[in-house]
């Protein structure tokens, strides 16, 4: 038979037959377990080699290992620190880290099978050089970072290294793999004979879980059928494992129940590896989507039940939480007259979030161009302050422009269109995990697919395709909307529109879970946000108002208590 040694499903191959076996034959001795044998059962067949997925299946110690080394897949879109692996580093573990590794149900086998070594190294928790474990993570042959960690359970990762995750070269050629949150626990299942196992760099927080470890080996899953979550049980753990779901997809993804133990290392040490390998096979697919019962919501619901209602997500502007929050799953359109700062007041929000909750944000904003000013508002209200020559190149300006870089996505196409921006959304949510999409504005995004050129039939399907897809990535989507008509009172001032002055009417107010209006107030040299619609109560409050200044050099809106103090500088907005 002929054997591809070049690639494997868009793996190129680093080391063809790693371990020198018969190429074409598809059975053979196992290069894991054959040599520890009895002389007389060394030369069995008890192994089946499948070239075409690059692939050995020994049915002898019943395990799965690859015949292979390959390259690594993707490329990183920054420059790291990469650390060196020397024996004067990384040491052998020696008999005391062999013996705690036992402990743990670990054997020096599984150590040397994933390159744990141990070594000195500068710990700040303890503020001097320990002696750590060292659990080494490879893309390839090249290593990409190192986890520490010291005899009092402290952790570091190498400086300025890139996060990866642990163990990512066991998963190639494989259609399935398994998800941990330590590199313990892959050593754990490494020893119950499940090898594509991977662990996330940097465990579960309660808030915060930035997956950029996920960003940086997201080519790793393209191939993909079953994504085994295995993570935690806590409460941490649970949010890890809903954003995995939400960026893999939960048609992929199945779920492991650890009955009494906190994750797989403590299954191991109570139940043995013959029952933590079962407790693997034995995951279960996500729930259905569209489909709900009273156990998917049940800690929703007990939550209910001791606390009440809560407000939702917040931006971090005092005035403006007090009358206003939100969900994810949902959009908010925001209006208002022609610079009356809407995009500008989007941006803020966006930031806020960001801040607060970590949110990524892609932004399809035809008008907000060119894209280096837009890029540069956001620098502003994430320095605060206005950067100045000087500061280009300086250890703020690398911060503070890698930050943005990383945050916030410009989706730049000669030609918008509504189904071309959701594509691409749904691509963000899976590869840099963005959790904001803002469509600036609604009447250069167009849907090109409609069925119907009523227009009321037109906004009712624009806004069901919008709401369809924050509700499928759990993204909160902004929608920019002009209003068509307006109007000037007796004093001569131009209205306020509301949603029912956008193109498309009621259509707006009916659909929309929430709607904003910006305004600004020339005179008194502030801007008003105003609560047009909020879907819920515990939300906010219809009709409330929040009125800011707005602080030139960084670009961001101060709350204001008193909206008639004109003695702010409000000069040269954006937006004029």
């Amino acid at each position: 038979m002929q054997v591809e040694d070049k690639e494997i499903n868009g793996f190129l191959i680093d080391e063809f037959n790693q371990h020198k076996l018969d190429v074409g034959k598809t059975q053979g001795t196992c290069p894991l377990c054959s040599h520890d044998r009895k002389p007389k059962n060394q030369k069995l067949k008890c192994s089946s080699y499948d070239w075409e997925r690059g692939l050995g299946t020994c049915h002898n110690c019943n395990t799965t290992y690859q015949l292979h080394t390959y390259k690594r897949k993707g490329a990183s879109e920054r420059e790291y620190v990469r650390p060196s692996f020397s024996t004067k580093t990384h040491e052998t573990p020696s008999s005391k880290v062999i013996e705690w590794f036992k402990s743990r149900g670990i054997t020096q086998a599984t150590l040397t099978d994933l390159n744990v070594s141990e070594g000195p190294e500068f710990m700040p928790q303890t503020g001097k050089t320990e002696n750590t474990i060292k659990f080494n993570y490879f893309i390839g042959n090249q290593l990409i970072n190192i986890k520490y960690r010291d005899g009092a359970k402290n952790f570091k990762l190498y400086k300025g290294a890139e996060k990866v995750f642990y163990n990512i070269n066991s998963i190639v050629g494989h259609t399935t793999c398994v998800i941990v949150e330590g590199e313990i626990d892959v050593l754990s299942l490494h020893e119950a004979g499940i090898r594509n196992v991977i662990s996330v760099p940097n465990g579960a927080t309660l808030n915060h879980n930035n997956l950029d470890y996920l960003d940086n080996c997201i080519d790793y899953f393209e191939d993909k059928e079953k994504i085994i979550l295995a993570v935690d049980a806590d409460e941490p753990g649970t949010m890890l494992r809903q954003e995995f779901i939400r960026r893999l997809g939960a048609e992929n993804c199945y779920l492991v129940d650890f009955n009494d133990c906190k994750d797989a290392n403590e299954y191991l040490i109570k139940y043995g590896g013959k029952e933590l390998a079962n407790a693997i096979h034995s995951a279960i697919q996500v729930p259905l989507e569209n489909v709900t019962t009273l156990k998917n919501v049940e800690n929703d619901l007990k939550d209910f039940v001791k606390n009440g209602f809560k407000p939702g997500f917040q931006v971090g502007l005092k005035n403006f939480d007090e009358v206003f929050s939100t969900y994810t799953g949902q959009f908010i359109t925001v209006t208002g007259i022609p610079s009356s700062g809407k995009s500008d007041f989007v941006d803020q929000m966006v930031v806020g979030y960001n801040k607060m909750y970590g949110w990524k944000t892609a932004f399809a904003s035809p008008e907000n161009a060119p894209i280096y000013l837009h890029a540069h508002k956001l620098m502003r209200k994430t320095w605060g302050d206005m950067p100045s020559p000087g500061d280009i190149g300086s250890g703020k300006w690398k911060e503070v422009s890698d930050h943005v870089n990383d945050n916030y996505y410009f989706i730049d196409m000669d030609k918008y269109s509504l189904e071309s921006i959701l594509r691409k959304g749904a691509e963000l949510v899976k590869r840099k995990g963005i959790k904001c999409l803002v469509i600036d504005p609604y009447n250069k995004v167009r849907d090109t697919n409609a069925v119907s050129d009523d227009v009321n039939r037109y906004t009712m399907d624009y806004l069901a395709k919008i709401e369809q897809f924050c509700k499928k990535y759990d993204v909160l989507t902004f929608i920019v909307a002009h209003p068509t008509k307006m109007y000037k009172g007796q004093d001569g001032r131009m209205e306020e529109p509301t949603m029912y002055n956008i193109k498309g009417g009621g259509e707006w107010y009916d659909a929309s879970y929430h709607g904003l209006l910006v305004h600004r107030d020339y005179e008194a040299k502030t801007t008003k946000v105003k609560v047009l619609k909020v879907k819920f109560q515990n939300l906010g409050e219809n009709g409330a108002e929040a009125h800011f200044t707005w602080e030139r050099r960084s670009g961001s809106f101060v709350p204001q208590v008193n909206v008639l103090d004109e003695n702010k500088d409000d000069s040269s907005l954006p937006w004029e």
